[in-house]
């Protein structure tokens, strides 16, 4: 179910208001979603990337019946010319959704995400257990061309708080974005067929 309105911002805030999660088919045009595809992509031949982990401080290890992808934080100071002006779309919807929610969100933290062949990230939530500093879960796809038989959709249980009841399937095709609320919905990624990229990171509270 993806929503539709002229204005994005308002399209995302309110999806999240009437049922916590917002999938918009075009957030970014083709061609900006396809600049920032290939700094991403080009990241990763340049060898920046590194295997994803879980858990969190000094505990984080590879768990490779969890999560098979790749990830390079994003900074920035660092970023290329499609990732900052990507971040600076980022910040109108921060601002949006401070608006509407009064959620104190103060910044946004995130990476680009690889899934080689054969990848997938088990069911999860995006909020560790005893935090409460992500409040919002945003990922941008940025795979052209994409189509079932690729595989790696977003499973998204639409139920608050639980791993059951009825889900949404959203294929990672170029310039979608989804939103959601971090600690309330339960999601994974099927294992992929082919390379699948995108941006996912959070809006953050502090504390």
């Amino acid at each position: 179910m993806s929503t539709t309105s002229s204005d994005p911002t308002v399209a995302v805030v309110d999806g999240l208001e009437a049922r916590g999660w917002a999938c918009l088919d075009a957030f970014l045009a083709a061609d900006e979603a396809r600049e920032l595809a290939a700094e991403c992509l080009g990241a990763r031949e340049a060898g920046a990337f590194r295997r994803a982990r879980v858990g969190r401080g000094s505990g984080k290890v590879i768990r490779e019946d969890i999560r098979r992808d790749e990830v390079l934080w994003l900074e920035e100071a660092t970023a290329g010319p499609a990732a900052r002006r990507y971040l600076d779309r980022l910040e109108e919807l921060r601002l949006g959704i401070n608006r509407r929610f009064f959620a104190g969100l103060f910044n946004f933290e995130g990476h680009f995400a690889v899934y080689p062949p054969g990848a997938f990230y088990k069911a999860h939530l995006d909020r560790h257990r005893g935090t409460a500093d992500r409040v919002v879960t945003a990922i941008l796809y940025l795979n052209d061309g994409w189509v079932p038989e690729d595989g790696g959709r977003l499973k998204l249980w639409t139920t608050p708080g639980v791993q059951e009841g009825p889900v949404e399937w959203i294929e990672p095709r170029l310039g979608t974005l989804v939103v959601f609320f971090a600690g309330d919905h339960w999601h994974e990624v099927e294992v992929a067929q082919r390379t699948r990229a995108s941006v996912t990171g959070w809006f953050r509270v502090r504390g």
